[in-house]
């Protein structure tokens, strides 16, 4: 390149004379190839500054030399040199992931604008219910609910009523057998409800409650139980020493049970918690002195986790029962078609000892309760005014139509149980634990 420079300076200094002009190459003593240009002056017959040349020429040519050094050395960065392959690599990645980066962006925000669409839509939907609720049937006025979860609101925040334990004792004889209508017979009426106490957490809106009609030292008649059933893993067994306890809610001790219990059909008979397991179409024995599990047996072909239960559902497939006569097990199976299977148990090796078929659909009724060997069905765990609408005799094997008054007060019985010792039927409504007397009519 220098070289080529070299000439055409030479070419233009001599301004298109015909003097005769030398171009010479050879080595320096470096071992580098270096031109020569060479011509005569056409004005000058010997050079003045011979040792030095000539200044201009020289501080020209080390400028040009070095301008043309410093392109040589960007050569290797201008836009048409080579490029290192990593950087390109790395540079084709951080672009890709840029264009991830935005596409992941524009997902969510796609997103963000679907669930405000569905929160406006649902607010709309509450808002709509809200309205319909407040407006009730033609002729009727009522409270308007909350914009937000109205009905677990107002299950929530239902009205509580205390009533001293002292008029309880002394209204509903509880704690002592009742003196009229001592023996057997049928029965011929139920009284209102006996509010005795209130669960105070979402998971008594369903339960159970109980008294060991026949109770094993130490314990007495005055010991009462409860299980509050809401929940997956239902274990707790709670103990009081008297109803004054149970009223305030303050348990003398809770037992954690080996397993946990399915649904309301348990019961406390002779000093033993009978239920059954969950997710299984067993029963099982636990004992309150020894905290643990002494028998267990399977109900061959009963329904089991929502196969047969009774018209309010909460997998009461199973429903343990107590009377006069002892311990029972309501159920179904496939053979009996959904009809109310009775079975009577020996209460300490669970051994059936007898089995009788009903006509009464399960499904049909919301509950059930025997009395001196006779089943009872409720007609409806909602409506305020039921009735105990069947029975079935297992001494005859028949059968009746009933319509005996039954009052559903908080409008959802999820247990019905009858305690022959204290003459009442123990019921969970609601939240609320309360008594029905009863009476019979003379055997």
């Amino acid at each position: 390149m220098l070289g080529v420079w070299l000439l055409l300076w030479g070419s233009v200094a001599l301004g298109g004379r015909a003097d005769t002009a030398f171009l010479r190459r050879a080595h320096d003593s470096s071992g580098h190839c270096t031109y020569s240009f060479t011509v005569a002056s056409p004005v000058e017959s010997a050079c003045p500054e011979a040792a030095g040349g000539v200044p201009e020429l020289r501080a020209e040519l080390a400028a040009l030399a070095a301008r043309l050094s410093r392109l040589e050395r960007a050569g290797g960065s201008a836009p048409g040199g080579a490029r290192d392959p990593q950087q390109v690599a790395s540079a084709a990645r951080l672009e890709a992931a840029y264009g991830e980066l935005l596409r992941a962006k524009s997902r969510l925000e796609e997103e963000k604008g679907r669930l405000e669409r569905e929160k406006e839509e649902l607010g709309r939907r509450l808002e709509s219910s809200a309205q319909e609720i407040s407006r009730g049937p033609a002729g009727t006025r009522c409270v308007s609910p909350p914009r937000v979860s109205p009905l677990t609101y107002q299950e929530l925040q239902s009205e509580r009523t205390e009533v001293p334990v002292s008029r309880l004792l002394e209204e509903t004889a509880l704690g002592r057998p009742g003196k009229e209508d001592s023996g057997c017979g049928q029965l011929v009426w139920v009284g209102e409800p006996v509010v005795f106490g209130r669960a105070d957490s979402i998971a008594g809106k369903y339960g159970v409650w109980m008294k060991d009609p026949e109770p094993v030292p130490p314990f007495t008649r005055d010991n009462t139980w409860r299980v509050d059933t809401v929940g997956t893993e239902v274990r707790q067994l709670f103990q009081y020493e008297e109803a004054e306890q149970l009223a305030r809610g303050y348990p003398a001790k809770v037992h954690i049970l080996p397993r946990p219990l399915e649904s309301t059909g348990a019961v406390i008979y002779r000093g033993g918690l009978f239920f059954q397991p969950r997710h299984s179409r067993s029963v099982a024995r636990y004992d309150l002195r020894g905290e643990s599990i002494t028998a267990e047996r399977e109900i061959p072909g009963a329904g089991y986790h929502g196969q047969y239960p009774y018209s309010w559902g909460g997998y009461t497939d199973i429903d343990l029962a107590v009377d006069e006569t002892g311990l029972w097990v309501i159920y179904s199976t496939d053979k009996a078609r959904g009809a109310i299977v009775l079975s009577k148990l020996d209460p300490d090796t669970l051994e059936i000892r007898r089995t009788w078929e009903t006509n009464i659909r399960k499904r049909g009724v919301a509950n059930s309760f025997l009395i001196c060997g006779t089943l009872y069905t409720v007609s409806s765990y909602s409506a305020p005014n039921a009735t105990i609408n069947f029975a079935y005799d297992t001494a005859t094997g028949t059968s009746r139509a009933l319509s005996i008054p039954f009052e559903n007060r908080f409008r959802y019985l999820s247990m019905l149980d009858y305690n022959p010792a204290e003459r009442q039927l123990f019921a969970w409504d609601s939240f609320n634990m309360v008594t029905y007397p009863v009476r019979l009519s003379r055997a």
